[in-house]
């Protein structure tokens, strides 16, 4: 029985991402080990017949010392395992995990999920990492990219020319969990933002936009937001100024969810400022499965899930007045217009984005990786 790893900076994300490719994995006869600092998600992760390896990784951090440690844990666990291939997510893991696995004979399939801030800053920072992506993907079997645009970009960069690409449709969508849901028609519009709570997520526009809304319309339109504060990101949010936020009057908080299609399902439209490079955003995907109208940024990854005008808006990165222009339209659309737009949601995430078809080119490559090595024995 060939044994597969999947590597993330963090159970959660293993287990609200990637729970139907481990399941289709395993389906398929390969062992299933998750490589993943432990969390709440972690037992849920056994549940599903893992075995889990906790690794300590510091995905926000820059101390080279903290990071070095880190490889050579993967280092161990790859030499203690025996594992064929690893299936790679987030970045520290694409990097660190690629390059123990190399030194150990395994197959690394990597995913490119959005560049983040690295490759838009210049700081010494982001170089060395830009250097180290560099290293790294060429020891990798496949590399995944979420959108175009990334892809074309390390082609250009020459941050991978020998290793095979493919372009995912993000990391797919469960349109079996995530179905068309109308929202209630009860004379208030409703719009929700779920991300990570970063700047770069567009937040403060998003705040801008609730400040000028409210003001306009009062309790006629409601904006909440949805996701984890105070993440170890420069960019985070923090409890307290969420709070001000709050108090002000202007947004509701929902925390975090793990049974996000509930609150989806109440909204009429969703809504991601971001001008962070996004792969895809899962939340846009999930909400347009369910059919709602997207209003996002004419942004790398961002605009992927929108036809303009059609199932959703694009407005300008970093631009408040652009995106409160945006939601107005929203707004003052017929309640039967915004159903009618978020049933043209529902047909492009069903014919562009099914997570069936991110399984199955997963599945495909895992073969091609096994057969590979197998013929080298």
């Amino acid at each position: 029985m060939a044994i597969l790893a999947i590597s993330a900076n963090t159970s959660w994300y293993i287990y609200n991402f990637r729970k139907n490719t481990i399941l289709s994995l395993m389906e398929k006869g390969y062992k299933v080990v998750v490589i993943a600092p432990v969390d709440k998600y972690s037992e849920k992760l056994t549940e599903l017949g893992c075995e889990l390896i906790h690794i300590d990784i510091d995905q926000g951090g820059t101390n080279p010392i903290t990071d070095i440690k880190t490889f050579f844990d993967f280092y161990r666990i790859y030499k203690r395992k025996n594992i064929d291939v690893v299936l790679n997510f987030t970045p520290k893991n694409n990097i660190y995990s690629t390059l123990a696995a190399h030194f150990n004979n395994t197959k690394s399939i990597n995913n490119i999920a959005g560049l983040g801030i690295l490759f838009v800053n210049e700081s010494i920072t982001s170089k060395v990492a830009r250097f180290l992506y560099k290293i790294s993907q060429s020891k990798a079997s496949k590399l995944f990219f979420q959108n175009e645009d990334d892809r074309q970009l390390f082609l250009e960069k020459k941050i991978t020319s020998t290793v095979p690409t493919d372009r995912l449709p993000g990391s797919g969508v469960d349109l079996s969990r995530f179905t068309l849901t109308l929202a209630p028609d009860d004379g208030k519009v409703r719009f929700l933002l779920i991300a990570r709570m970063l700047y770069d997520k567009g937040i403060q526009q998003y705040i801008d936009s609730a400040r000028s809304l409210k003001k306009k319309y009062g309790v006629n339109v409601e904006l909440s937001l949805l996701g984890f504060l105070d993440v170890n990101n420069p960019s985070a949010v923090s409890t307290a100024e969420m709070n001000s936020w709050v108090d002000e009057g202007i947004v509701n908080y929902l925390g975090v969810s793990d049974n996000v299609e509930q609150e989806i399902a109440k909204v009429d439209c969703m809504v991601l400022p971001s001008f962070y490079r996004e792969g895809v955003p899962k939340s846009l995907l999930e909400a347009g499965a369910m059919g709602k109208p997207i209003v996002t940024t004419d942004n790398v990854g961002c605009r992927e899930t929108v036809d303009d005008g059609i199932n959703g808006y694009l407005c300008q990165p970093r631009s408040s007045d652009s995106l409160t222009e945006k939601l107005d339209v929203i707004i003052n659309m017929t309640h039967v217009q915004r159903l009618e737009m978020g049933e043209k949601s529902r047909e492009k995430i069903k014919n562009e984005f099914d997570e069936k078809i991110v399984i199955n080119k997963y599945l495909a490559a895992v073969d091609v990786c096994i057969k590979n090595k197998m013929e080298k024995l």
